[in-house]
């Protein structure tokens, strides 16, 4: 006969010790939570649902105060025509703060593409098609430096940024000789500079092609963000840089790279800007970084990396479209939008710090 196998008696014994206190410790956690510290795990979960809920209730309120003059479908289109820019300049910076860094010079990137595209078309008669190409290039080239010096020098992301804007701020102004190249020539010989201007009508609702884009470009980021391998090493980057290196993460191709694509989208801005200005104007967009910033941050996008959803930098932008038109709406002064913008931006960073400090 054979002796029965009681050396896998322990054993056995042993893993269903370890399920049965497994399970006790997670039922323990799960009814020792506070409501307190369950909305404070959603909100961790869901960063995107803090600006969402401030957006709604934004709406209602304006809503409520101005009725149908508010909620009407061209006051509702306005509002995305008046972010539109503001978005996708967004969406470059939330590139770059979710690996935990900031970029000062996107909104004079942005105007230099533009300028590049109007310049090489009508002073040095290129194509339009190539001209716009040639914005995305200098666009992706001053990305790609930024993301040099931050990831191969390990300069603060801060200080690249803030020289990057003022050199490009000067070399704007210093290439354009400030000239604004007018909407007329414009439209009369590279109307495709003005591509993005360009509107589709629903009734009363106006859609312009630099809206669709926005929407389409944040649809496609989020998405790469969420379900793609480089939009985790995005995350990893921002939360540890070590602990990502360690997992196999090259920290500073990936720095690189999101700078570049930084680069990439703010020349795709300065094609929308053409289209939203109807001209090439080198003193427009001087406070698309600042908007950028504030777009991020009341989006719930941590300045600490790591941790956001490009979903809430949208969220942001239209919480500031909705609070700029309604209070226009209401004719009150407009140093009354920058006042409420502040204390929401304020309020935006003492919730990202409750979040982390609880839920951590």
């Amino acid at each position: 006969m054979s002796e029965p196998n009681t050396a896998a008696q322990p054993s056995q014994e042993f893993e269903k010790v370890l399920v049965n206190s497994s399970t006790e410790v997670a039922s323990f956690d799960t009814h020792d939570k506070s409501p307190l510290q369950k909305l404070q795990h959603f909100l961790h979960s869901s960063p995107a649902a803090v600006p969402l809920i401030v957006l709604v209730l934004s709406l209602i309120l304006f809503g409520a105060i101005l009725g149908g003059k508010f909620f009407s479908a061209f006051s509702m289109t306005l509002i995305l025509q008046q972010v539109a820019i503001v978005g996708i300049v967004g969406a470059a910076q939330t590139l770059v703060v979710l690996t935990a860094g900031i970029d000062l010079s996107v909104g004079a990137i942005m105007v230099l593409s533009s300028v590049i595209m109007g310049q090489f078309t009508f002073r040095y008669g290129l194509p339009p098609t190539l001209s716009v190409l040639c914005g995305f290039a200098v666009g992706a080239l001053c990305g790609y430096i930024n993301g040099t010096l931050v990831a191969r020098m390990k300069l603060p992301p801060f200080i690249v940024t803030l020289g990057m804007w003022q050199i490009v701020l000067a070399s704007n102004f210093l290439y354009s000789a400030n000239e604004t190249i007018r909407s007329q020539d414009i439209s009369a010989n590279a109307s495709i500079l003005q591509f993005f201007g360009h509107s589709i009508r629903f009734g009363n609702a106006v859609f312009t092609y630099g809206v669709i884009i926005m929407v389409l470009l944040v649809c496609l980021l989020w998405y790469v963000l969420n379900h793609t391998a480089w939009g985790r090493y995005v995350y990893a980057v921002g939360d540890d840089p070590e602990a990502a290196k360690l997992a196999g993460v090259d920290v500073r191709r990936m720095l690189v790279t999101v700078y570049t694509l930084s680069g990439l989208i703010c020349a795709l801005a300065g094609w929308a800007l053409i289209g939203r200005i109807g001209s090439v104007s080198p003193t427009a967009g001087q406070f698309a970084n600042i908007e950028s910033i504030t777009a991020v941050v009341i989006g719930g996008i941590s300045l600490f990396g790591g941790r956001g959803s490009i979903l809430g930098m949208l969220f942001g932008a239209l919480i500031v479209g909705v609070f700029s038109l309604g209070l226009r709406l209401m004719g009150t002064d407009p140093q009354w939008t920058y006042l409420l913008i502040g204390l929401l931006i304020i309020i935006a960073v003492a919730i990202d710090q409750w979040i982390r400090k609880v839920a951590a």
